[in-house]
Formats: C-alpha cells, structure tokens, sequence
C-alpha cells in the first residue's frame, strides 16, 4: 500500500465555540447599526447648524485621548491570545520584560486600560451634564447617551469577561486547549468592541 493511501486526509472542523461567538457578534453588529441610524436619522430631522450647536461642547481632546487607550488596549489583549496560545498563563522572567509575559499580565493590562475607558466615559458624562445636556435637554442628549451608553455597557461587560478568563484558568489544573479558546473568544469580543467604539468616535466627535 503506498504512502498516498495510507493516510487518511484529516478535516479541520471550525470550532464551535468560536463560531456561536461570530454568530453573536453579528446580532450585536445589527443592533449597533440600528443606534447608527437612530443617531443620523435624528441628525438629519433636527438639522446641520442646531446639531452644530451641541456638538460645541463636547471634549474631543479627551476623547480622543480615551479613545487611543481603549485601541491600544485591543494590542495588548491580542498580545494576551499570542500567549494564550502557546499555553503560556504567566510571566518566566521580570515583569519589566514585556516578551516574557503571559497571558495573564497581558489580559490584566488590557483589564486596566479598559476601565480607564469606562472611567473616562463617566467623568465626560458628569462634565456633559454639568453643561446642561442631559437625555431630556435636546434630542442630541438622548441619542449620544444611549448610543455611547449602550457601548459603555459592552465594555464593562468585556471587563467582566476577562476577569472570568483569569479566574477560570486559574483554577484550572494546567493551561490547556479550552483554557486557550476561552481567551479567544473573548478577545474577539473585545476587538469588536473596540471597532463599533472607533465608528461611534467617528459618528460623533469628529462628523460636524
């Protein structure tokens, strides 16, 4: 019998997990599209110069700034998978030497930079509404709100997410192949996360 029939061809089958995940995703991709329309539907009804007008007092500095932490952030949890990948749970050498890091010191620093983004949010809020834009002042309070709102609450909810991840693997005997699809997972969530925020970032401060 010769070698080309010996072996049997193996079939690949996408993993499960990581399928539901996308599949999820993409309903949440459709709810974000619908606060999308609500926010330039209610643009267009109110008009360009009085949309103009409640734009003036938002901090585009500071978000901007908080924005570039939450992008990096997406960096550093990939740098998580990588070492979640090769089985790696904690850092072998100092913690100032950032290539021996596992995926717990990744996905911690990711954890951190991700609620230096909710805490930013919070303080632009109290700042907002100090200024008088409240859900209830005009129809731009209550589309940025829940727009930027719902989208804090997606990140929280990733926040939530990860320290589950630690906890789990954790508590897991060894670090094996579902401990590594576990972080997966949930870094295809926070990469979404991430990419709807840098469109509503668009959408809001930057589009006069």
């Amino acid at each position: 019998m010769s070698s080309a029939t010996a072996t049997a061809p193996r079939v690949n089958r996408p993993n499960l997990v990581a399928v539901g995940t996308i599949v999820w995703l993409s309903s949440e991709l459709m709810f974000f599209a619908a606060l999308f329309a609500m926010y330039f539907t209610t643009r267009a009804v109110q008009g360009p110069s009085v949309w103009a007008q409640s734009t003036e007092i938002l901090n585009i500095p500071f978000a901007a700034i908080n924005t570039t932490v939450l992008v990096l952030s997406s960096v550093t949890c990939q740098f998580g998978v990588f070492a979640a990948e090769r089985f790696q749970f904690k850092r072998t050498e100092s913690i100032f030497k950032f290539s021996k890091w596992g995926m717990q010191e990744w996905f911690v620093l990711t954890f951190l930079m991700g609620a230096f983004f909710v805490g930013g949010q919070i303080f632009e809020y109290v700042n907002l509404v100090g200024e008088g834009l409240t859900m209830s002042s005009r129809a731009y309070g209550s589309v940025f709100y829940i727009a930027t709102g719902f989208h804090g609450l997606h990140v929280t909810g990733g926040l939530v997410a990860f320290l589950l991840v630690l906890l789990r693997v954790k508590k897991a005997r060894r670090f094996g192949h579902s401990q590594a699809t576990t972080a997966i997972v949930v870094s295809y969530y926070w990469h979404f996360v991430d990419v709807v925020w840098i469109a509503l970032f668009s959408a809001i401060y930057l589009i006069k």
